[in-house]
């Protein structure tokens, strides 16, 4: 892996193309767990989108990096009112990495290339019948999202930076399990995301920006997303 880059001293994480380089690198150095058989799981994926924190960022002034995580809307069949990811269910036909733009095109309104696609992570199954396939893209620094409100209630720009927080990273158990279930305090949230969405973020967390090989597919969901 990597080693540790001027394009992230001590915690900030930049919107740079040092940035963009260094995840690319190590996106392109990890071997992700592809799973060919779903055992019965429907395939879904995930972008994890990089944009400037700021939708105008003052000239010349350094910006740090964020990525968008969503808050499902409260009408939506399945997983109503969560926090998410943009992404969902990969059509018939489709490529992983189609599903995922298309997914991402339809909640926030942002059309991505393949080419801005830097690589991918894990997948992981997911107690209430998913395979998500997590990719992570790069999105240029005039993107503006405009959610689709049938299927996006809150937009949140979550700096990467808060990813990286020594107290982000919180394990427990639950009586319904006997794996550890992990969730992520991100201040920006004033409260914390719960798996898979938060397994997902620390993964990208570990491989993208700490240049480390971690695994997350032992860590369960709370009961409640279940369902």
């Amino acid at each position: 892996m990597t080693g540790a880059p001027d394009a992230m001293e001590g915690g900030s994480c930049p919107y740079t193309d040092g940035l963009r380089v260094l995840i690319e690198a190590r996106l392109a150095d990890f071997a992700f767990i592809q799973r060919e058989d779903a055992a019965g799981l429907k395939r879904a994926a995930v972008t994890i989108v990089i944009v400037p924190l700021a939708e105008s960022p003052a000239p010349k002034e350094p910006i740090e990096a964020a990525f968008f995580l969503t808050g499902r809307a409260a009408k939506l069949q399945r997983h109503a009112s969560q926090l998410a990811l943009p992404g969902g269910r990969v059509d018939p036909g489709e490529t992983l990495e189609q599903g995922a733009l298309r997914e991402l095109a339809e909640e926030l309104t942002i059309d991505l290339a393949p080419t801005a696609i830097l690589g991918r992570l894990d997948d992981y199954p997911t107690r209430s019948g998913y395979l998500i396939t997590p990719f992570v893209a790069w999105a240029p620094p005039d993107t503006a999202a405009v959610p689709n409100t049938a299927e996006v209630a809150k937009l949140f720009r979550i700096p990467l930076a808060e990813l990286r927080r020594p107290d982000a990273l919180e394990v427990f158990s639950i009586e319904e399990s006997t794996r550890p279930v992990i969730r992520l305090l991100l201040p920006t949230l004033k409260g914390r995301v719960n798996a898979p969405t938060a397994a997902l973020l620390y993964q990208f967390c570990e491989v993208a920006l700490e240049g480390r090989t971690t695994r997350v597919d032992h860590f369960d969901q709370p009961a409640w997303a279940w369902r």
